[in-house]
């Protein structure tokens, strides 16, 4: 029988988080940090294996996203944040130390709190997303890159969305990012235009997991998930004097659109990584795109399980 996944709101730093977790933890914890558009759900694969594995699972909501409460509005969205967030639940739950898995921006938060936290960090897993000592510049990709776009204040993407349902929405962008290629609207064309209804989602997104997704949008709407982490890209601090005290595993598809942005790959591939990460593995499944958790589990499952195996608690 699946393990059941459980349900809390946590008071952190004035505002209440909501948290999913599940298991005991006899092994030690897990924590799961989610991108966009995603939630603590797209980590429900993971969570259940590792609970049945002996840990506990912990996968919140990111402020402003889904059934965590609202930052204040007129509030800048910082990465700070983030870290700050992820220390406050380990304390909330006295966890003194934690495996940190990122997904898409949620890598973001991953490799700071490892940089900044050591102590409370047994190891990284990260999704997607390679550490990258500087912010990735993106003058040189079209003006209609769905992050130039959504990047920008002033209400263009907030038109563009609020077009649509939540559920439409959701739908639109995982249709989009689960492809091979960059999302990039033409001139005179909004992102949301990019695929419509007559677009199937990927076979491994169900109409069930859509509705789940779109529930929990319907609390939050986008507005803070456009300034986090859209509008928070440039503030991330240049890290060239980065060293990493703890195992980091990257798990990268390579059919992931973010393949294509410059410099990507060869940030993956040319052991540049190395420099800041003592102990780096880096591991590539062939058919996994963007949302390679929920596309893969069982492959993730495996890897993500062998990695946290192969870093036991110190006796």
């Amino acid at each position: 029988m699946a393990l059941e996944i459980e349900h809390t709101h946590l008071p952190i730093r004035g505002l209440n988080l909501h948290v999913a977790h599940v298991g005991k933890g006899d092994l030690g914890t897990v924590v799961f940090l989610h991108g966009f558009p995603e939630i603590w759900y797209s980590w429900r694969h993971q969570m259940r294996a590792v609970a049945a594995a002996g840990y506990l699972a912990i996968a919140p909501d990111c402020r402003g996203y889904g059934l965590s409460d609202q930052p204040p509005e007129d509030e800048e969205a910082s990465l700070d944040d983030l870290v700050a967030d992820v220390l406050g639940i380990l304390d909330a739950l006295s966890v003194p130390k934690a495996f940190l898995v990122g997904k898409d921006f949620g890598a973001m938060p991953a490799y700071e709190f490892a940089l900044q936290h050591p102590d409370r960090t047994r190891g990284v897993v990260c999704l997607g997303i390679p550490f990258s000592p500087v912010p990735m510049s993106l003058d040189a990709m079209p003006e209609g890159l769905y992050i130039r776009r959504w990047r920008e204040p002033g209400g263009r993407a907030e038109a563009d969305f609020g077009r649509f349902d939540v559920r439409r929405v959701v739908r639109t962008v995982y249709v989009l990012f689960s492809g091979a290629d960059i999302p990039i609207a033409k001139e005179g064309q909004e992102v949301m235009d990019l695929a419509d209804l007559s677009t199937p989602l990927p076979a491994w997104f169900t109409e069930e997991d859509l509705d789940a997704y779109a529930k929990l949008y319907e609390k939050s709407g986008f507005g803070y998930p456009l300034k986090m982490p859209y509008r928070a890209i440039h503030k991330i601090p240049n890290r060239l004097d980065a060293k990493f005290q703890v195992p980091v595993f990257m798990v990268m598809g390579e059919k992931d659109y973010c393949f294509k942005f410059p410099g990507f790959e060869t940030a993956m591939r040319s052991g540049v990584m190395n420099n800041f990460m003592p102990d780096l593995k880096i591991t590539y499944i062939p058919e996994g795109s963007h949302f390679v958790q929920e596309q893969l589990p069982e492959q993730v499952n495996d890897l993500l399980l062998g990695f946290l195996s192969d870093h036991p608690s110190a006796a």
